[in-house]
């Protein structure tokens, strides 16, 4: 377990590797502020978010695949040589301008279902992207707990040994005045000064400890300002709660429930099915209403009739070979004009077309077929995923079970101990005092109490955290996201 715990650890200090803006102002940081702090600023969060607004967005088009489409096109262009007058339709030999504009519109009536499959899709996906948002949360919130529960272990540790040295320094002036007095010899008084001096240096490395707990709490927090870092001044107490008493059965029945990671694999397990239900809509007709609607217009001349010719009514356009007689037309006075208004060709010119259009799969090279065999693969796959992930789940809380067992032993151990080396301080100390004992029992008395108080702390923040740990498999977690 501890292992899964250094991992989290590990990645949460990896994936928040960027830097923000300090603090402006130093402020004493809470463990709930920190976590929030954290909450609201890891660059994992934030891309898992942006997760959950792609998952939005993926819902909103999945909507839009019931509604009609409309596109609109225009087309402007120059021609020259022999083309098709865009009015008439008659190839000739032109030089001129001729536009076109066009609307089509479509609407899906039927296609296997597959809107609807895309749309609960969505709906799953997206709610897969929010519990997986939340295990982020999860995990951050733990390591920044354990690394906010580092720095109160140190802080606690340099304490007790300034504490410890203030007796140290007390019991060295007494001890210096006996020797001054020839009460004592002075040899006395020299492993006093020595357990005295290793205090110091004690005392030295626990403030280095201090400060490098606070700047790894605070990279943790992407904050900058080391100098101004620091923690409240506040103790916590072994929390009440009734986890212990909970059964490891019971702990693992409400992790189901509640851990994202379970319910993140169950949404996988639903999404695969999903797609396996959008690959077999492929194997369904599809049946669509379609309506276009057309116009144009061109610049070129027009040539239009003005009448017949009076001069020449009649123009001859061939003879009859057998006997020899004209074939004659009319010979119309031919006038060229500019050409109609913009606006009014479009008015004129205008068509549309309507219907409904019907595609029904036949063969496709076995493509469909295998994307649904593909789909079901991964419906099996995601199955054994949520399975596994179920086993990693159970072996997570009995460890963490045992754990916090063993550490409420631990730290009960701890705190006889610390009773039973004050005891046997406080006899040393009555002893030393009135000549019974040398300085070296009297130091080695105390080095037992000092290493017995830092052991408790150890073991009290420990049975701490191991509860919180517990609590999130049970669903208690330290703040609400």
């Amino acid at each position: 377990m501890k292992i899964i715990y250094n991992f989290i650890l590990t990645a949460f200090l990896l994936a928040t590797s960027s830097t923000f803006y300090a603090q402006e102002t130093p402020q004493k940081w809470t463990l709930e502020a920190c976590i929030q702090h954290a909450l609201e600023n890891n660059i994992s969060v934030k891309q898992t978010q942006l997760d959950v607004e792609n998952a939005d967005i993926d819902i909103k088009e999945a909507i839009g695949n019931y509604l009609p489409t409309l596109n609109v096109g225009a087309n402007n262009q120059w021609v020259s040589g022999l083309t098709q007058n865009i009015t008439t339709g008659i190839l000739e030999q032109q030089v001129n301008r001729n536009f076109s504009v066009n609307a089509t519109s479509s609407v899906p009536i039927f296609n296997g279902l597959a809107n609807l499959r895309q749309f609960e899709r969505a709906k799953i996906n997206r709610l897969a992207s929010t519990y997986n948002l939340n295990q982020i949360k999860d995990d951050i919130s733990l390591a920044v707990a354990n690394s906010y529960l580092q720095v109160l272990v140190s802080k606690q540790s340099l304490i007790v040994l300034e504490e410890q040295n203030k007796v140290t320094q007390e019991q060295l002036k007494q001890t210096q005045a006996l020797v001054d007095v020839g009460s004592i010899p002075e040899g006395e008084i020299l492993e006093i000064r020595a357990q005295n001096a290793d205090e110091l240096r004690q005392i030295a490395i626990a403030q280095n400890d201090v400060q490098v707990s606070l700047i790894g709490l605070a990279q943790n927090l992407l904050i900058k300002d080391y100098e101004n870092f620091d923690i409240a001044d506040e103790d916590y107490d072994i929390p009440i709660t009734e986890i212990l008493e909970k059964t490891p059965s019971e702990i693992i029945e409400k992790a189901k429930q509640e851990r994202y990671e379970i319910l993140v694999a169950e949404q996988d397990v639903e999404l695969a099915q999903k797609d396996l239900e959008l690959a077999k809509s492929q194997y369904y007709p599809s049946l669509n209403a379609f309506f276009n609607f057309n116009s144009r217009e061109s610049n070129r001349e027009n040539v239009i009739s003005s009448g017949i010719d009076p001069n020449n009514p009649t123009e001859t356009i061939g003879i009859v070979q057998n006997t020899g007689d004209e074939v004659v037309r009319p010979n119309f006075l031919l006038e060229t004009v500019s050409a109609d208004p913009f606006f009014d060709q479009l008015e004129n010119n205008y068509g549309y077309a309507f219907g409904l259009q019907l595609n029904i799969p036949v063969f496709n090279g076995f493509s469909v077929r295998n994307q649904v065999a593909r789909s079901r693969i991964n419906v099996e796959r995601s199955e054994f995923q949520l399975e596994q992930i179920e086993l990693n789940l159970e072996s997570n809380v009995y460890q963490a079970y045992l754990d916090a067992q063993g550490a409420a032993k631990a730290y009960e151990a701890a705190l006889q101990a610390v009773e039973s080396q004050q005891t046997a301080f406080d006899y040393a100390q009555e002893r030393f005092e009135v000549g019974i004992s040398n300085g070296f029992e009297f130091t080695q008395s105390k080095f037992r109490l000092t290493n017995a108080e830092n052991q408790l702390i150890q073991a009290k923040y420990n049975f701490i955290f191991q509860i919180k740990v517990l609590e999130l498999f049970f669903g208690i977690r330290p703040v609400e996201y």
